[in-house]
């Protein structure tokens, strides 16, 4: 065993070890649609006076998370989410008709001295009438002297005065606020039940408020019993909660000498408990409007951790036999760093504290059919080695595998991290959860690839009994694609114009499908309500239809979900109007729960659609500006006109299927760019080399000999992915199934672009170019030959010839 493998060995076991100390001691954290609950993304807006800027944004959070707490809700997370947004998430919350109504209102609480009796007409009334007492009074009808009150007190004329109808719809002058909502200290709901006063609100004030709050009602307990001017008016977004008098206990400029008061009336315990929370709360900043709002059953994303923990083992358990079956020894050292990668990247997610979401959860079993490619790559050079110098020792033929494999992996995992990197800045919501599983993913199979497979097959080369017996290896002898490849020699490329003919045939009938059929943009872009209900009993879509329509929603889109749920689509529809619907469909369907919630408004779905075309772009820019820095101008431009070629396909696949196009449809299509240049970057590496080694052979045929020595290399990876998307095809249920066909036709037609699209394309081009042959190997600017003939040394070639 040489030092470097034996140091690949070491760090592989000391990884390994704290991935598995890690795994078993700390727990995932899972996402809202995983675990259930409603996830509320809020808008703050601008005032004729206050701009909702990342100050004021940060101030409104802060009230929305007292708010909350109070509700009593467990763990609930609140977030800024750029400048004037915010995310509040809210785990096991399954009706947040009750959290949305405590979230979004200002609760603007002021405190008014009552001057008499108004004039104008009142806009409203609240019957119930209530009082405002020191708790330890009894007493509430004795009268008090009647002195004129201080002339300081009168406010004189002022804009903050108000004239507003009290709990009996009389109107009620009143003056400036005296004090506001940010004077409370605490807020609390409670039963009294020894005065017989029902449900009360008693608030407590802050030291300097209580001085104020004591001279309030100091100045009003100067005027006699059942005058107007003994109340004092507490006003709750401008409308009178409350008007009581002050108790006839409390003398003239004495004050409520306690500093607390009790807001008394007909108070139901919710009422009792909302107004509580709301003047606790305090007064937002700046409002706020709900833009989005999810809601995930419990049992949805239960199902879902299911389905995917299935689809992981099956699919995980049919790539390794594949790869075993056909590498032989190596493949099932290759399947045991696979497992390896499972247990690194699964490690790695937990201790970064990433939220694992649905699309996550997905790219994190796609990333395990995905992390055999570093391996299929090096195992395939070493059998070019092999076939080539059939002298030469196991161990110096993988090495070599190694060293010229290096350029294509980390090329190709170069640009699936520029996608996932995409994901994540340019996603929303659980979207960015699948950028960062995929970018966590590709690091690990690097690892796992690079370290762990390699120490793990260099120990078994030193083994003479695997040298010897090289149909033991799976290294030693050609495969049986590559032999079949080699004896046919198809010329691919006599007339690649055909292929591109072909291409643009397919296109054709993808723009068609977009055209005729349209695109089914989810409401994720469109704005709406998407709800999905399951029913005690079987109730079809027509029945439904009727029902949903007989309550008022004849708008709404009515299509079967799952297994017999029912999907309710429909545009504006708030809390109180998914109730009455959800109401409707009982009638017919006995016990009607709530699988998933979706809403998103107007002004969001426009953000998203904008944001999923920029991404789009973004996408197309940043590969083609890599690739070109990597290879030829020619090579990029192949390559990015494949990978768009992919995308209308993928596109007009699911315009002519019918099937929703949305935000994870978004990360399977930014998936399926990463993978197509993946694709195409390995063939034109090879293209590159050879023609570097070959300057005066046709590129035309060096084309057709480096797609026939990627193919198989292409086989083999491809299979790897499609046994886990396959899986999550047929396991995954309505929520994954869509997100694995798009991939699996991504893949489909990014294998063959990457061959019948790219190559062709980049032969075209190149037939107009006059820029020279790329340099040989190891023959780069500066580079003097001798070094060059010493980089391009076998590591265990000691220079000796015989």
């Amino acid at each position: 065993m040489t030092r470097a493998t034996a140091v690949r060995a070491v760090l592989a076991v000391a990884v390994l070890l704290a991935s598995v100390f890690i795994t078993l001691t700390m727990s995932p954290r899972l996402g809202l649609d995983l675990q259930g609950g409603t996830r509320i993304v809020l808008q703050a807006r601008d005032t004729a006076t206050v701009e909702a800027d990342r100050e004021t944004t940060d101030r409104t959070l802060e009230v929305l998370r007292q708010r909350i707490d109070s509700l009593g809700v467990s763990e609930p997370t609140l977030t800024r989410s750029g400048e004037d947004r915010i995310i509040v998430e809210l785990p096991d919350v399954q009706d947040p008709r009750q959290a949305a109504e405590v979230i979004g209102r200002t609760a603007q609480l002021t405190f008014h001295a009552v001057e008499g009796q108004g004039t104008d007409q009142p806009e409203e009334k609240t019957p119930a009438p209530e009082s405002t007492t020191d708790p330890d009074s009894t007493t509430d009808s004795t009268t008090d002297p009647d002195p004129d009150p201080d002339p300081d007190t009168d406010p004189g004329p002022d804009s903050d005065r108000l004239t507003l109808p009290d709990e009996q719809g009389r109107l009620l002058a009143l003056g400036e606020p005296r004090l506001s909502g940010a004077g409370v200290e605490d807020a609390t709901a409670a039963f009294d039940s020894q005065g017989g006063a029902g449900w009360t609100v008693s608030l407590e004030f802050r030291k300097g408020a209580g001085q104020d709050w004591k001279k309030l009602t100091g100045e009003a307990a100067c005027h006699p019993a059942g005058d107007d001017r003994r109340r004092v008016a507490i006003v709750l977004d401008e409308k009178v909660i409350s008007s009581p008098q002050v108790d006839p206990s409390v003398g003239c400029r004495a004050g409520l000498p306690s500093g607390a008061t009790q807001i008394t009336g007909s108070f139901s315990a919710d009422e009792a408990r909302d107004l509580a929370l709301l003047i606790k709360g305090g007064a937002l900043p700046v409002p706020v409007e709900i833009v989005e709002q999810r809601t995930v059953g419990p049992t949805l994303g239960a199902a879902a951790i299911d389905a995917s923990a299935q689809a992981a083992l099956i699919g995980a358990a049919a790539t390794a036999l594949f790869i075993t079956v056909v590498y032989r020894l190596f493949g099932a050292l290759a399947a045991v760093a696979l497992g390896a990668y499972g247990v690194i990247s699964y490690a790695a997610l937990v201790a970064l504290g990433v939220t694992l979401t649905l699309p996550g959860l997905a790219g994190f079993v796609l990333a395990i059919g995905m992390a055999v490619d570093a391996n299929v790559l090096v195992f395939e050079r070493a059998r070019e080695e092999c076939a080539d110098r059939p002298a030469r020792s196991l161990r110096s033929a993988l090495t070599t595998g190694f060293r010229k494999a290096w350029s294509a992996v980390a090329d190709s995992n170069a640009t699936t991290l520029i996608a996932a990197g995409l994901l994540f800045f340019l996603g929303s919501g659980p979207v960015k959860g699948f950028g960062v599983t995929l970018a966590i993913g590709v690091v690990a199979s690097m690892f796992s690839a690079l370290v762990i497979a390699r120490a793990l097959t260099e120990i078994a080369a030193n083994s003479r009994f695997v040298s010897d017996y090289r149909g033991v290896n799976g290294i030693g002898r050609p495969g049986a694609v590559r032999t079949w490849l080699v004896r046919k020699d198809p010329k691919l490329f006599r007339k690649s114009a055909r292929w591109l003919v072909v291409s643009a045939a397919l296109v054709v009938v993808a723009v068609a499908g977009i055209v005729v059929r349209g695109v089914d943009l989810g409401v994720e872009f469109t704005g709406g309500r998407l709800v999905e209900y399951s029913t005690s009993r079987p109730v079809d879509v027509e029945t439904a239809r009727d029902r949903i329509a007989a309550a008022g929603f004849g708008d709404a889109e009515v299509t079967t979900a799952g297994d017999g749920d029912l999907s309710v689509r429909t545009g504006k529809l708030d809390n109180d109007g998914e109730h009455a619907l959800r109401a409707a469909l009982a009638e017919e369907g006995g016990e009607t729960t709530k699988v998933r919630d979706e809403l998103i408004g107007p002004s969001l779905g426009d953000e998203l659609r904008r944001n999923a075309l920029i991404a789009l772009g973004v996408a197309v820019a940043v590969q083609l500006a890599y690739l070109a820095v990597r290879f030829r101008w020619t090579f990029a431009v192949a390559s990015v006109v494949a990978m768009v070629h992919d995308v209308i396909l993928v596109v007009g696949a699911f315009a002519w299927l019918g099937r929703p196009v949305d935000g994870i449809f978004l990360a399977a299509l930014l998936t399926v760019i990463g993978y197509s240049v993946n694709d195409s970057v390995v063939v034109f590496d090879r293209v590159r080399e050879l023609w570097g080694a070959n300057r005066r052979t046709p590129l035309d045929t060096i084309a057709r000999r480096a797609v026939l020595q990627t193919v198989p290399r292409t086989v083999n990876t491809g299979m790897g992915a499609l046994f886990i998307l396959a899986a999550l095809a047929v396991l995954g249920g309505d929520s994954l199934a869509d997100f694995a066909l798009a991939l699996l036709i991504g893949i489909v037609v990014g294998t063959w672009s990457s061959v019948f699209t790219a190559v062709p394309g980049a032969l075209a081009l190149e037939r107009s170019a006059k820029a020279p042959p790329p340099p040989a190997p190891g023959k780069g600017k500066g580079t003097p030959r001798g070094k060059a003939r010493a980089a391009r040394r076998d590591p265990l070639d000691n220079g000796a010839r015989v």
